[in-house]
């Protein structure tokens, strides 16, 4: 039976590296007859690998593509390949594929042998990406982010020190949930078990603290669309000055200036959309309307109006002294035009 399956996988590997193969070159690569290049090929359509066989002089066996994707043998310049693309992809947040990448990495790394181990490792450990600019990005270690997955895949409970914005450091139990990607960061939606509420962590900010466990009963998420909680909730929740405003473009349009860490999104008719965020201050909140580039008029607060008065009144009085007559010397800093200069002035 072993080296019936050793037979098998090499029949495998054969017919992935070659687009046609035939029946008596199979035969001789193997060792066999023909007979028994057949009854290969039938075992492994048992095992769902779609091979096509035609028939005559010029025909052969030829590998298709099936309704479900079989496992797949790879080579070992194959197999660090596969790794280091996914260690890219996971480590970067590449838009769109990062959880992905990151599940599709922890099955990877389960079968790696140790010397593929240690050549991934070092060609990630001696590569340096450039990246198109963006806010600073604490760097994740992809080992982290696998061994995350495998606590939400398996439901285990996790320990970890987390640092927060201002070096702080606090002990957390949490049961995690999912990996929520964007651009340019990762998070960890989880149940905090001491809290008794879901709390989201930035994962370059967590240090595991093992051992792991027990396993626990999953949840019902905080939200359906977690990408939206977790938007929502690095820009808005996290800042006392919240705001909503209507920005006059289409919400395809306000989402090329408008990330997921900056604010959320949504449709308002064909020709606006909504956005809420969150800041520090009303002040800094206007700065970052203004920084958008785009029309906009103020939902709310209230108190959001006033500011962007304020900074209106601002700008107009710097454009006034910028175009009153004759050349400034150092003593009129600070003045508005028309007050008296010189002795006696005032």
């Amino acid at each position: 039976m072993l080296e019936t399956s050793a037979r098998l996988l090499r029949l495998l590997s054969l017919l992935q590296a070659h687009r046609e193969w035939s029946g008596p070159e199979l035969a001789e690569r193997l060792g066999v007859t023909p007979r028994t290049v057949r009854r290969d090929v039938d075992r492994l359509r048992e095992l769902g690998y779609p091979v096509h066989a035609s028939p005559g002089t010029g025909g052969g066996y030829q590998l298709g593509v099936g309704a479900e994707l079989p496992p797949l043998l790879l080579d070992d310049d194959e197999a660090v390949a596969v790794a280091v693309g996914l260690r890219t992809a996971a480590g970067q947040g590449i838009e769109g594929i990062g959880e992905t990448s990151v599940r599709a990495l922890a099955k990877l790394e389960q079968v790696l042998p140790h010397r593929l181990r240690r050549r991934v490792s070092a060609l990630n450990a001696f590569t340096v990406p450039m990246l198109r600019g963006g806010p600073p990005v604490t760097p994740v270690d992809p080992a982290l982010l696998t061994e995350l997955a495998h606590l939400c895949r398996d439901a285990e409970r996790l320990r970890f020190a987390y640092r927060t914005h201002e070096g702080a450091e606090s002990r957390r139990t949490v049961e995690p949930h999912r990996l929520v990607c964007t651009e340019w960061r990762w998070y960890l939606v989880a149940w905090d078990v001491d809290r008794a509420d879901w709390r989201t962590f930035r994962v370059d900010r967590i240090t595991p603290r093992p051992p792991h466990g027990p396993r626990f009963t999953p949840r019902e998420p905080p939200a359906e669309d977690l990408a939206a909680y977790v938007s929502r909730g690095v820009s808005t929740r996290a800042y006392p000055t919240h705001a909503t405003v209507r920005l006059l473009v289409p919400v395809q349009q306000a989402a090329e200036r408008v990330s997921p860490s900056s604010g959320t999104l949504e449709p308002d008719g064909p020709d606006a959309c909504l956005l809420r965020c969150g800041a520090a201050s009303l002040d800094v909140m206007v700065v970052h309307l203004l920084m958008l580039g785009l029309p906009f008029e103020v939902i709310e607060p209230a108190g959001l109006t006033d500011a962007v008065r304020t900074l209106r009144d601002r700008l107009d009085g710097a454009l006034a002294r910028a175009a009153g007559p004759g050349p400034r010397t150092p003593g009129d800093a600070g003045r508005t035009p028309g007050t008296p200069s010189g002795p006696g002035a005032g």
